[in-house]
């Protein structure tokens, strides 16, 4: 059987399945992104999250898809991958926005996104990821993020940039003092995944006042033009993408998508059930 992963800034998607796609089942992990996680912890969280009883030395080939993963981290993770499926005779390590190409557009090219805790998108000849616009990260970019959304409202908040009930509101959501705030994003782990929890928070509240939709659609905005417009010929393409901030959000990001001139295509919440499809067919 073969292991397909999808490993995001939060949690990681596992797809086991046959040659022919046949018995599939599925598990969930956390995150492996190597900026931010050591092999040890890599490997001691995918054992603690296998399913009970799974053989791990069924496992024939394994098709990684990470966020943050970089060519120059690839031996760092197929290490921590045999050590736990020690059988596996092919190990396929790439970025998750090949993983997003592949569950989008399946052998077709075209232009992909992945616009979830964090941002990423590429150009796809049909097989191989090719231009990237760099995201550059939660620290310098990936905007239209969840990361990207909970930074800004924490942001508004602590310099009172939002209408009084919002920030009533928005105050109890948070449950911290300024200080609390910049001390948590600062210096503790996972900064990107404490912001983006709160992109909920802001879908939940976009009928309540003005400021939430507005705030959603000018970091779609800053997405397309920090980001997609930097792609030659972009209106050429659809826009695709995958991830629960592109899901959740359709409808505001629908109208940036045609405001910058181009169609909506494909939008997923998770690659998984199309990287199962490409890798099975």
């Amino acid at each position: 059987m073969i292991l397909i992963a999808d490993s995001g800034a939060t949690k990681t998607q596992w797809g086991c399945v046959n040659r022919d796609g046949t018995g599939r089942h599925d598990f969930f992990s956390q995150g492996y992104n190597p900026n931010y996680i050591s092999g040890e912890d890599i490997i001691a969280d995918i054992r603690s999250n296998l399913p009970q009883g799974f053989d791990t030395d069924a496992v024939e080939a394994i098709y990684f898809y990470g966020a943050g993963v970089t060519p120059m981290q690839y031996p760092f993770v197929e290490k921590c991958l045999r050590t736990v499926f020690g059988k596996a005779g092919e190990v396929f390590i790439a970025m998750d926005t090949l993983a997003s190409c592949r569950a989008l557009l399946q052998r077709e090219p075209g232009f992909a996104a992945i616009l979830g805790t964090g941002t990423n998108s590429a150009m796809y000849d049909g097989c191989n990821e090719g231009l990237n616009v760099d995201s550059c990260g939660f620290i310098l970019g990936d905007e239209g993020s969840g990361g990207y959304l909970g930074k800004r409202l924490i942001t508004d908040f602590i310099r009172c940039n939002m209408p009084e009930a919002v920030y009533k509101i928005v105050g109890k959501e948070l449950g911290h003092s300024n200080e609390e705030l910049l001390d948590i994003i600062y210096t503790k782990p996972f900064p990107n995944r404490f912001c983006a929890q709160y992109a909920k928070f802001i879908g939940e509240h976009l009928d309540f006042d003005p400021y939430f939709p507005a705030l959603v659609e000018d970091a779609f905005t800053k997405f397309f033009q920090r980001i997609v417009t930097h792609y030659p010929d972009y209106t050429k393409y659809s826009f695709n993408a995958v991830g629960s901030v592109a899901y959740h959000f359709r409808p505001i990001l629908e109208k940036v998508v045609e405001r910058f001139g181009m169609k909506m295509g494909v939008i997923l919440k998770a690659p998984m059930d199309g990287l199962v499809k490409y890798h099975t067919s």
